[in-house]
């Protein structure tokens, strides 16, 4: 069977539809970006921090956001895996990673009764 192949529409075709272009990225300085959210970028960036009080500061605002859910729901123990990149949630029922923050706080509020 051979079948034709569609010609595209052109541009004055109601129907026609162009795609947004991606956002472009400067080119690197050195092994990653410097001050991107992308998580290998934010890994490398870390490598090189100290530690203080067993924590790299490049994942400051997620560890005080697990600190803060922790102070919110005292019955669990919540922390941040610098080492996963996501939070862990332990409970009575188990342990959970959770991939992010909006994940974790969805995951913590309350069930509607």
């Amino acid at each position: 069977m051979t079948h034709p192949i569609p010609q595209p529409r052109p541009s004055s075709d109601p129907l026609h539809r162009s795609f947004p272009t991606l956002p472009r990225r400067g080119p690197l300085v050195g092994p990653s970006c410097l001050s991107c959210e992308h998580r290998s970028c934010r890994r490398r960036r870390a490598q090189g921090l100290p530690r203080l009080g067993g924590h790299r500061s490049e994942y400051a605002a997620e560890h005080s956001e697990a600190a803060a859910a922790q102070g919110r729901h005292p019955h669990l123990i919540i922390w941040f895996g610098e080492s996963t990149g996501s939070f862990w949630v332990a409970s009575s029922t188990g342990l959970a990673e959770i991939p992010d923050a909006r994940t974790l706080a969805r995951v913590l509020e309350p069930v509607p009764a």
